[in-house]
């Protein structure tokens, strides 16, 4: 039995912010729900996201097939590198965190709602303030 939604509906998941001991301490200063910013740093998200620009983050927005993510990876073991921006893709195989720059590997995760911490909504080049996009 087939359990995928219908083709052109795209399909929804709540993002719950989970905020406990493993919380790094600038993702837990802030309310379970309050939306925080976080600076693009590398090349894995061009063309889209430039090194230095501004994405805020929705910790409990709906994550769907093509948004752009904040995922935690336990599994990773250098601390520094658990937290990761990626863009949500739903494959037969199965959901993967796809990096825009194809020269970083795709990263196959079992489930969303235990690795998906917030859905990028809006991005901003700093010092310009007309050059803000939403992905909302």
């Amino acid at each position: 039995m087939n359990s995928d939604p219908p083709r052109g509906k795209p399909l929804d998941i709540p993002v719950r912010a989970e905020l406990g001991a493993q919380a790094d301490l600038a993702f837990s200063a802030c309310a379970g729900g309050e939306s925080y910013a976080l600076m693009v740093l590398g090349d894995s998200m061009l063309p889209e996201f430039e090194h230095g620009e501004i994405i805020v983050v929705e910790p409990e927005g709906l994550a769907k097939d093509g948004s752009y993510v904040i995922a935690y990876l336990p599994w990773v073991e250098d601390e520094n590198e658990r937290y990761i921006f990626r863009q949500l893709v739903k494959h037969p195989e199965g959901w993967m965190l796809k990096p825009l720059n194809p020269l970083y590997p795709n990263i196959p995760i079992d489930s969303v709602e235990s690795v998906v911490r917030g859905v990028v909504t809006q991005k901003k080049k700093p010092g310009r303030r007309r050059a803000a996009k939403f992905y909302v």
